[in-house]
Order: C-alpha cells, then sequence, then structure tokens
C-alpha cells in the first residue's frame, strides 16, 4: 500500500513539474505586462553582458517613470563598458529633466564613449555641463578628447564600409532629435540591432522604414516576427512599439520565450510600451493607468 502511495505521489509531482506554463494568448493584459517587466529586471542583472546590453537598449522602448531610471542608475557602475554606453545612449533618448543627474554621473565615466554622450545628451537637455564638457573637447583640454576623436574616426570609416548601416544611423540619429520627453524613439534599440554584424539587410530596411505609412508594412512585420533570422524578430518587435502596431500586440507573446535575448527583450518592451498612454492629451486606458501608478512608487 506504501509503495502505490509513493508511485501516486510520485506520479502527482511530474504531472505539476511537466505542466506547461500560463497560456500567454489568454492571461489578462496586466499578468502579461508582469511578465515583461520580470524578463527586463533579470537581464538587467544577468551575468552575461550582452545580455545586460541587450535589456539596457530595450528600455529605450519603454516610456520612462523613476523605476526605470532608478534601474538605469545602477547600470551606470556596470563593469562592460558596452552596458555603460548603452545605458546613456537610452537615457539620452528620454529627453527628461530627470534624467540629469545619471548623466552627470555618466559625465564622470573615464570611458571617452560613455562620457562624451553623456555630454551630447546634457547639451540638449540645455544643461550647462554638457556645453561646458563639448567646449573643453573642441579646445582640445579634455583628457579624453584624443581618444574618443579617434574611436569615432575608426567607426566611421567602418560605417563607409557598410553603406545600409551608415544610411540607418543618419536616418535615426535625425529622428532623435524630435523632442517627446519621457518617449524615445528605440534608437539605441535599433543601434544595438544593427551593430550587430550578424543583423540581416532586412532587419536594417525594416527599421529604417518603421514610420512609414504604407499598409504593405505591417504586412511585413507581422512576417518579420515569425522569421528565422534573429535580428529581423528583433527589429519587427522594435517596430510594433514605435510605429506603433498596437494590433500585433498579441503577436509579440511568442516572442518572449525567444532564445535570443535581443528579441524576448525587445520584445517585452515593446508590448509594455503598447499598454502605456502616448505623450499627449489623449487619456490612458485604466490598465495603463493602474500600471503606472503601480510602477512609479
Amino acid at each position: 500500500m506504501l509503495k502505490v502511495w509513493a508511485m501516486m505521489v510520485l506520479g502527482t509531482s511530474l504531472a505539476v513539474a511537466q505542466a506547461p506554463p500560463p497560456d500567454l494568448a489568454t492571461a489578462p493584459p496586466p499578468e502579461i505586462t508582469k511578465r515583461c517587466w520580470d524578463l527586463l529586471n533579470d537581464a538587467l542583472q544577468d551575468k552575461n553582458p550582452d545580455v545586460r546590453k541587450d535589456a539596457a537598449e530595450s528600455l529605450s522602448l519603454v516610456p520612462v517613470n523613476r523605476k526605470t531610471l532608478q534601474q538605469l542608475n545602477s547600470m551606470l557602475n556596470d563593469r562592460d563598458v558596452a552596458v555603460r554606453v548603452a545605458v546613456v545612449t537610452t537615457v539620452a533618448e528620454f529627453k527628461d529633466k530627470r534624467a540629469v543627474p545619471l548623466l552627470k554621473k555618466a559625465l564622470a565615466d573615464p570611458v571617452p564613449e560613455v562620457d562624451f554622450a553623456a555630454a551630447k545628451a546634457l547639451y540638449q537637455l540645455h544643461d550647462p555641463e554638457g556645453e561646458k564638457f563639448l567646449l573643453e573637447v573642441i579646445d582640445g583640454e579634455s583628457k579624453a578628447s584624443s581618444s574618443y576623436l579617434s574611436k569615432e574616426e575608426r567607426n566611421t570609416v567602418h560605417m563607409l564600409h557598410t553603406p545600409d548601416k551608415l544610411v540607418m544611423f543618419a536616418a535615426i540619429q535625425a529622428v532623435g532629435f524630435v523632442p517627446v520627453p519621457g518617449v524615445g524613439f528605440g534608437i539605441s534599440s535599433a543601434h544595438g540591432i544593427l551593430s550587430n554584424p550578424g543583423a540581416s539587410a532586412r532587419a536594417s530596411a525594416l527599421l529604417l522604414i518603421a514610420h512609414s505609412r504604407d499598409p504593405a508594412l505591417e504586412e511585413a512585420v507581422k512576417s518579420a516576427l515569425s522569421a528565422k533570422e534573429w535580428s529581423e524578430r528583433a527589429a519587427a518587435a522594435h517596430v510594433v512599439a514605435t510605429h506603433p502596431f498596437p494590433a500585433l500586440g498579441q503577436k509579440l507573446l511568442p516572442l518572449l520565450d525567444d532564445k535570443k535575448s535581443a528579441v524576448r527583450l525587445r520584445a517585452a518592451a515593446a508590448y509594455i510600451r503598447l499598454r502605456y498612454p502616448s505623450p499627449g492629451p489623449r487619456a490612458p486606458s485604466p490598465h495603463s493607468r493602474a500600471l503606472e501608478s503601480s510602477e512609479s512608487h
């Protein structure tokens, strides 16, 4: 009898262990949003710097709040330079006065790519410290100036040999000057995809025409969400968020389990962005208001 009971307990345990995760297609939006935030939060603490970098880039798709800024602030101490650069690029996009203390912190970073990016962002926010730093670079008084400029020259030469990335870089930099406080255009996210040598030409094209009003774009994005190439899936998730394509929100759910962190984190950020109200007079939905209230405290 004891043996039979033990077998029943074992069978029950196995059944529980093998139970599939909740079906995201039928889960309520707040539950899915929590899962998305959990994915991003876990990635920010990941041991792999590439995953942390993906998380920092993906946060450029999420409307800024106090919690987001606190997370990014802690990442300015990351030991990986690429992660810190991604953090500053993301923070700069928000064009939000609350980001000034973070940018001033980054201004003291010993790595030129980090402090110069912070100075540019501070200048765009009309902070005098940004202008002062840039003037020092021009005058050659900044210790980091020569190292930064040589690094920039190397990057420019490399991009001249990859025309599709050069065109895309120019496009997203131009978009970056449009003032939309609190919500970025995902420049950090786009740059993260394009700077990867494995990114496909189709991914670059998707990002380049991300704001096209051609009806064919939605079908192209829908197709790319299930593409074999990770960069195309990542780019499609990016476009769903920034276009935006709220009707494709449910199509993001399978990507929350994607093996590539660059894909699943952008999908998570895109879903969150679709749940937030856009800047302007439009009133937020009850779900969005409750979410923003719970996450800003």
